[in-house]
């Protein structure tokens, strides 16, 4: 297969885990399982499976480097409990709309504020529909309810901020798919697993032991290791943009599946909002022929800093 042709079938492999995040994570907030219980379990079991590995390897001289562990608390703990937190206030339709939907504006900020990479035409037009996607929803929701957003959304939109610099950043420091996965996961559990035993309430008790075992597996393999792989392998192939908007599709599906299956409203301005932060996000119009702008920005500064 061809280095493209790869990327795109590690995007279809995130995209089916992250539609499955979606559902499961609103499963979470029915099934009564904290997000500080689900993320300690998570990355206590990715930690119980990875470092043996790392060990055996004797690959754990990476873990020192700052790298993987900046990433472990972006894109790791901080975004696991806003974004976990976020699906008990607010339906599985939010989380594509202010979590997913956000994303590629959020890593095209990102990589202005971190590399000084400037918005291109096309990410305007792309601020210019979300941002009137957002107006009209917002005002259908007050119409109907006296409430634009709620808290959850403002939770959703934070995780958007904070997945956008993990991906930016991942692009920069260019780690491979396994260091990638593999520090997010260790220094994940080595800083908040501690925290959770000895500070923070556990209501583990509140759920059956089939759905922490169900959420357990699906969210310390699939979404922690497999589908941080896929992710990172690729970006590596098609560029943080491009990656970041495909797989944008797969929450949006996982929105409508998401209404017959867990009964969940699906009114005037969600679907507003869905379309709208869809069609900005995806930018189908730059899909073809498409360079990653970071990338090119990256490889310019490269070239100079050879130079001089």
């Amino acid at each position: 297969m061809s280095p493209r042709s790869q990327g795109y079938l590690y995007i279809l492999i995130t995209m089916c885990i992250w539609g499955g995040f979606t559902i499961t994570s609103r499963l979470n907030a029915l099934w009564h399982i904290s997000p500080y219980d689900i993320t300690a379990l998570r990355f206590a079991l990715a930690f119980c499976i990875l470092m043996p590995i790392l060990i055996y390897k004797k690959d754990t001289a990476f873990l020192w480097k700052k790298e993987p562990f900046i990433l472990a608390m972006i894109g790791g703990v901080i975004y696991c409990l806003t974004s976990y937190s976020a699906f008990h206030y607010v339906p599985a339709a939010h989380a594509a709309i202010f979590l997913n939907g956000c994303i590629p504006l959020c890593t095209a900020v990102a990589a202005f504020v971190l590399f000084k990479q400037p918005f291109d035409k096309h990410t305007w037009i792309s601020l210019i529909i979300m941002l009137s996607a957002i107006a009209l929803m917002s005002y259908l929701m007050y119409q109907a309810t006296g409430v634009a957003f709620g808290f959850g959304d403002l939770l959703f939109f934070l995780s958007a901020i904070w997945w956008g610099i993990f991906t930016v950043l991942l692009k920069n420091w260019k780690l491979s798919a396994w260091h990638s996965m593999a520090g997010v996961a260790i220094w994940s559990a080595i800083i908040y697993v501690p925290i959770y035993i000895l500070f923070i309430p556990k209501h583990l008790s509140d759920a059956s032991v089939v759905h922490l075992t169900i959420q357990t597996i699906f969210h310390g393999i699939f979404v922690v290791m497999v589908a941080t792989l896929a992710y990172v392998e690729a970006i590596k192939r098609l560029g943080a943009f491009k990656t970041g908007s495909i797989v944008t599709l797969a929450p949006f599906i996982a929105a409508i599946i998401a209404v017959p299956m867990l009964g969940e409203p699906l009114s005037p301005a969600i679907i507003c909002g869905l379309i709208g932060m869809g069609i900005g996000a995806l930018q189908p119009w730059r899909w073809l022929g498409h360079k990653d702008p970071l990338q090119t920005h990256l490889d310019q500064q490269k070239e100079k800093m050879s130079k001089s």
